[in-house]
């Protein structure tokens, strides 16, 4: 039986204002295309035929994808709406849920968020081509299909080649209702009522928040966190943080808080949170964001974020090629 491999790619990812304010790299559609091409590429490392199933988009790129996609690789469209917005995404990872093997994701932590939302337990082949990149990996596009490939075929056991990354979600109560937002590396609540774009491009503004990940080389909520105390992906629970004026907290930390720039950042206080243990914020006026986007303006507001462990499976890439090379797979007799 054939293997199916999905393949999103989101045409929007990577081109905020961060790439004008900060030191963010640039991703636009033709590099895009590339490192889709070097994915489908990368499928010939499988051992049996995959067969590639792309999500559609509204600029023609998942179409020229296909159309240059390796000869005898069987690749088409998902026959699913198209409205240009996160929608499309849920709507793909919705389908891989039932019909793919795995999938390959071409995005930011944004993009990875919606693909958790929905794909369930299908193996997921981050490849970094956002802004925020916390979750996805800079990783080659041919060693991320070749990847899929191998776990998708059932030629490694996904098994013990995936890690299941944790997730944070955001209850707010106030002037609105009652409302979720959930984030799949960090959920942050700042103090700055929505105004423009939804980038958050100044540490000052976040009272704090709650991650699922902590480490020092992340970039934003996480960073921060990291900079007190190391949490990986796939740990139980998170940390939580509170934030101040540096001259005014009891202690401060440096840390990565957009592409290209360096903060000092002042630490109220920080804990670690058991699995759907709570940090409580009240806020009369400000945004909740998930994975470093304005998500939701609030407004007189109690808003409870606590980790959540059931998140989306991630191909750790050097276990795959590990197992693989450990079972043959690259040998000949």
């Amino acid at each position: 039986m054939t293997a199916t491999v999905g393949l999103v790619v989101n045409p929007a990812a990577g081109r905020d204002i961060r790439r004008l304010t900060g030191g963010a790299s640039v991703s636009d559609n033709y590099a895009k295309r590339r490192t889709a091409g070097c994915a489908l590429a990368g499928l010939a490392l499988a051992p049996e035929q995959t067969e590639v199933v792309v999500m559609p988009d509204g600029r023609g790129l998942a179409r020229r994808i296909a159309d240059d996609a390796p000869d005898g690789l069987p690749v088409d469209l998902l026959d699913v709406p198209i409205e240009g917005t996160a929608a499309d995404t849920r709507r793909a990872a919705r389908w891989f849920r039932s019909n793919a093997d795995a999938a390959v994701v071409l995005g930011g932590d944004g993009t990875n968020r919606d693909v958790a939302a929905e794909i369930g337990d299908v193996p997921v082949a981050s490849v970094s081509t956002g802004t925020n990149n916390v979750v996805p990996a800079a990783v080659d596009g041919t060693v991320a299909g070749a990847a899929a490939g191998l776990v998708a075929t059932g030629a490694v056991p996904a098994a013990e080649t995936t890690l299941r990354h944790g997730t944070v979600e955001a209850r707010v109560a106030g002037a609105g209702g009652e409302r979720t937002v959930r984030g799949l590396a960090t959920v942050g609540v700042l103090d700055r009522p929505f105004v423009g774009t939804r980038a958050i491009l100044d540490a000052e503004d976040f009272l704090g928040g709650a991650v699922s990940r902590a480490f020092p080389a992340e970039i934003g909520l996480s960073g921060v966190a990291g900079a007190l105390a190391m949490h990986r992906p796939d740990d139980s629970g998170g940390v939580g943080l509170r934030f101040g004026p540096p001259d005014e907290t009891p202690e401060t930390v440096r840390a990565i808080t957009v592409p290209g720039v360096v903060e000092r950042v002042g630490v109220a206080e920080w804990r670690r949170l058991d699995a759907e243990e709570p940090i409580r914020f009240e806020v009369p006026s400000g945004v909740v964001s998930a994975d470093g986007e304005r998500e939701l303006e609030i407004r007189d507001a109690t808003v409870e974020i606590r980790p959540v462990d059931a998140g989306p499976r991630l191909v750790e890439f050097d276990a795959v090629f590990e197992r693989a090379a450990e079972d043959g797979h690259f040998s000949r007799g």
